[in-house]
């Protein structure tokens, strides 16, 4: 995704009037109606869209980092890196039957080709359209942005051909160049386009970084006709999609929309700080960045979360089938979701999470639940074993003394007139038995300095700053001058156990009077690590209890910090009491 908001549109003409897409109940502008008008189990297109395989998706992932590898580190456009991702599209589509086209950008920053596919089938002048930008920022290899949205796209046009279904309109998938200089191939392409071929496109959906590790699930213009079939897909699996604020002019749809052509798409986030509420309902952690290494070497296929790339390759099959997939009657069809999405065991032991389905289309029908992916010494049971669907099961992963450790994806596949799938990332850890305990020293700084190490006067019992407990506390910065002012202590976290939290509370008051700027920072690291990041803009009148997992330190001895930075005017006051990390 292009880095900033663009400030001047071009010269395009906009056609008024209203759009019909394929099998919508209702007429429509761009910007205008609402999901709610197509509910997901009436759509008489879907006739049970595929289920894509996030491992191939993961597939393409890998190729082009393997790609910006072996070609100085990046995918930017004009290089060798971009010429090599474009190459290794089109020999995939061309090889499963797509017309695929090259149109060279001339007007780009870095002119380079723009990649077009079209799948036989359906009418000329009803088209669907769905584009990722294929080139990335030169400060590495560009996996999230925009590898993801590219094989997503990718995969979903492969699975297409394997199943070459009867087509009610004509699908068109586009691989953009130099998005990351200013949407420059987009811009051309759209320019390129007569008043005639403009009319022939009926929707274009746009999918840029869907797989952000700290990642929400956002759609452009959520409330359209356009966004209904996207919005309907995760409205099933119960995740309150929101609208995509901020990518709002920053990717590839936006000269579609400024010509008057429909558009909507999916994002997972860029470099804007997921909130509460936001964290509350899909995970992840709060006031940190939905990808925290947007634009940087870091973005690797480290730098992508399973679940949401997922969701979102999903639910463009659904939309695709949705708009132009046609012939015979609905068929039944269920989505399996998997709460929490990461769970981790310790040797010896087990834990579960609950697997729920749902009715997409069609009647309710039994589904039976199965797993694999899970590591040597860890066996997965269902309770029950068999659903219908709209009901959950309980999913109880128990490993033994000798199984394997690390970090696996374990795959959950309900099975019955079609399979669907999710995945979990489950942590083995330890020796076997938890030596359940609270290892934070001193966490009420009741007895001074001792255990901690901090910056002169941080730990202070004096009364213009109440702890909240007892009489000592550690109060961090509130001079009103630029000052950096740290508090740590080392700690060695048990192995073994199921469950690490790190908790403490903090009060923080502020001078500063803006709503929308974080002048002064309170961040929470563990090692090198930023657990979390608290500002002026968290300001409380009373304590607050701050809760974070750090089951990823498990068996390892490392330093828990709090810096706090304080800007050169206006005070902020960071002050922490009751610190506790407890493993069980």
């Amino acid at each position: 995704m292009r880095g900033r908001t663009l400030s001047a549109a071009i010269a395009l003409t906009v056609f008024a009037g209203t759009v019909t897409l394929a099998a919508q109940p209702a007429t429509a502008s761009p910007t205008t109606g609402t999901a709610a008008a197509r509910p997901i189990a009436a759509s008489a297109a879907v006739l049970a869209a595929p289920d894509i395989s996030v491992t191939n998706v993961q597939a393409h992932l890998t190729q082009f980092n393997s790609i910006a590898t072996s070609n100085g580190g990046n995918r930017r456009a004009g290089s060798a890196g971009y010429t090599a991702s474009l190459t290794y599209v089109k020999n995939k589509l061309q090889t499963a039957g797509y017309t695929v086209t090259e149109q060279y950008c001339s007007s780009c920053t870095y002119p380079s080709n723009n990649l077009i596919a079209e799948w036989p089938g359906g009418p000329t002048d009803q088209v669907v359209m769905f584009g990722a930008h294929l080139d990335g920022v030169s400060a590495g290899p560009g996996i999230n942005d925009n590898a993801t949205g590219s094989s997503v796209l990718l995969e979903n046009a492969l699975v297409l051909a394997s199943q070459n279904p009867t087509m009610t309109k004509k699908v068109r998938f586009a691989w953009w160049t130099d998005e990351e200089q200013g949407l420059n191939g987009s811009r051309f392409y759209v320019n390129s386009l007569n008043t005639t071929q403009r009319g022939y496109i009926k929707g274009y959906y746009n999918f840029d970084m869907v797989g952000s590790v700290n990642g929400g699930y956002f759609i452009n213009r959520v409330t359209s006709t356009t966004a209904a079939p996207l919005k309907a897909y995760w409205d099933s699996l119960g995740l309150q999609p929101e609208e995509n604020v901020e990518g709002q002019g920053r990717s590839d749809d936006y000269y579609f929309q400024q010509a008057g052509i429909p558009t909507s798409g999916y994002a997972a986030g860029a470099s804007a700080r997921k909130t509460s509420s936001q964290a509350a309902k899909w995970g992840g952690t709060a006031n940190s960045a939905y990808d925290p290494c947007y634009h940087r070497a870091c973005d690797t296929t480290a730098n992508v979360s399973a679940t949401v790339l997922n969701r979102a390759a999903d639910g463009v099959a659904y939309a695709l089938w949705d708009l132009a997939v046609g012939g015979g009657t609905p068929s039944n069809d269920f989505s399996v979701a998997v709460s929490p999405t990461t769970r981790s065991v310790a040797r010896g032991a087990s834990t579960t999470a609950t697997v729920s389905t749902a009715t997409t289309a069609g009647s309710a029908q039994s589904v039976s639940l199965s797993a694999s992916g899970a590591p040597s010494g860890v066996s997965v049971s269902f309770s029950p074993s068999s659903v219908t669907s709209g009901g959950s099961s309980t999913m109880t992963l128990t490993a033994s003394s000798s199984a394997a450790t690390g970090t696996f994806t374990v795959t959950v596949t309900g099975t019955g007139s079609v399979t669907r799938s999710a995945t979990l990332t489950l942590t083995v850890t330890g020796t076997g038995g938890c030596a359940a305990a609270q290892v934070i020293g001193n966490g009420g700084f009741e007895s001074g300095a001792t255990v901690w190490t901090a910056s002169s006067g941080v730990i202070t019992n004096s009364s213009s700053k109440p702890a909240r407990t007892g009489s000592y506390k550690a109060w961090l910065n509130g001079y009103g001058s630029t000052r950096t002012e740290t508090l740590s202590q080392s700690v060695t976290v048990p192995a073994g156990c199921a469950s690490y939290t790190l908790s403490f509370w903090t009060r923080i008051d502020t001078a500063e009077t803006t709503s929308s700027t974080a002048y002064d920072k309170l961040t929470v690291r563990m090692g090198s690590t930023t657990l979390a990041t608290y500002s002026n803009l968290n300001a409380s009148t009373s304590y607050v209890q701050r809760t974070l997992n750090v089951a990823a330190y498990a068996g390892q001895t490392v330093t828990l910090t709090f810096t706090g930075t304080e800007d050169s005017s206006l005070q902020t006051s960071f002050v922490i009491d009751d610190v506790t990390l407890q493993a069980s």
